[in-house]
């Protein structure tokens, strides 16, 4: 097999994330506490170990970007790197560290070649191990100091803080995979947990098939546990059951109706039932949410050009600024969500081929603050 290209050599002195906030994943070092520094590991650990459970965990959305395996490569040999020098630093007055050349090392070891399973067990026990370290430092030690080559220097508090960042950091590269992953562990308990539709939903499922008309052929973006479709067939709908996560493709599958695991952003939207030809609406109802921010205009622009021209689309986000992991419902583990403004939904609605005909503020019964659209494609 071949060497993929290797991606651009990470030369950046990142101690700066020890002094102000990282403006892509959000971490801020002094609001670390450094007794749960080891718990933080733990739960980062478990969080990767869900990204690799999402489809195409091997496979490199860019050619010199990191798949979800060799992010998850990298952080197990962080997580056993840094365990070597907190633990040299206890035991030793201001260590040296040896060099670690983190691009040499994917290359060497052949991270694109590494099992996702396997990877998945070495991460959480490299993390489990450098946890079980920093929870035994003592008190008096946090202090102690280790030197890189270059002279710079560490305290086993910035040495932790600066580790953690790492972590954080490249789960927040991984972010839609995470999510995929929280989701395929949770399927059952999510689907069980959804399917009661209440009537403001259900008046809008109605005013979407008036729209289209019976019979109408609908590609639905994260069918989760079913509950829409089964509404949209309700009124006269004709749906393609898709989602991004394995294990409600499979529920399902198994209760007796055709399901495809798709992703929006770079899988054939092409209709299996009617190769060629385009569905008449897209149904994404609280689905979309997880896309990236820089990925929604592409995933809004596939959807148009599969839709015939008139066809209605109808789409719910989470209204805000910014975006931030939740664990809140039936799902435990951590979800990526991307909040989204009017001004700026339109925005990108309209340069992605639609013409939005209302975009209605909800809120929630937990009162979280919605957007729902309702649009055409020109």
């Amino acid at each position: 097999m071949s060497t993929p290209p290797a991606p651009e050599p990470d030369t950046k002195d990142w101690t700066w994330v020890l002094d102000r906030p990282c403006p892509d994943c959000g971490f801020v070092a002094s609001d670390v506490d450094r007794d749960g520094v080891g718990g933080a590991v733990r739960a980062n650990a478990a969080a990767f170990a869900l990204a690799l459970r999402a489809p195409g965990a091997t496979a490199r959305p860019l050619p010199g970007v990191w798949s979800v395996t060799e992010y998850a490569c990298h952080v197990r040999d962080v997580h056993r790197v840094f365990e070597g020098r907190v633990r040299s630093m206890c035991e030793e007055d201001e260590p040296v560290f040896p060099n670690w050349d983190q691009d040499e090392t994917a290359l060497a070891e052949r991270y694109d070649e590494q099992d996702p399973s396997t990877v998945g067990s070495e991460l959480v026990a490299a993390a489990e191990q450098v946890a079980t370290t920093y929870d035994a430092v003592p008190d008096d030690a946090w202090e102690r100091r280790g030197l890189r080559s270059n002279g710079s220097a560490f305290t086993v508090d910035t040495l932790a803080r600066y580790h953690l960042h790492d972590v954080v950091h490249h789960l927040w590269d991984v972010r839609g995979a995470v999510t995929v992953g929280a989701y395929d562990a949770a399927a059952a308990a999510y689907r069980d947990a959804t399917q009661d539709m209440p009537d403001s939903g259900r008046r809008v499922v109605r005013a979407f098939a008036d729209s289209l008309g019976a019979g109408a052929r609908v590609l639905e973006i994260g069918s989760g546990g079913g509950r829409d479709a089964l509404a949209l067939e309700g009124v006269g709908l004709s749906v393609r059951r898709t989602d991004v996560t394995p294990a409600f493709v499979s529920l399902l599958r198994d209760s007796g109706v055709e399901a495809d695991v798709l992703d929006p952003l770079t899988d054939d939207l092409d209709d299996p039932l009617r190769p060629g030809r385009p569905y008449d609406g897209v149904w994404a109802g609280a689905s979309l949410l997880h896309v990236a921010r820089p990925d929604l205009p592409v995933v809004l622009t596939r959807l148009a050009a599969a839709t015939r021209p008139g066809g209605a689309l109808r789409m719910s986000v989470k209204e805000g600024d910014g975006e931030g992991w939740s664990t809140h419902g039936v799902v435990e583990a951590p979800r990526m969500f991307v909040h989204w403004r009017e001004h700026a939904l339109r925005s990108v609605l309209d340069a992605a081929g639609w013409l939005v005909e209302e975009v209605h503020p909800a809120v929630s019964v937990t009162g979280e603050d919605w957007l729902g659209v309702t649009a055409r494609r020109r």
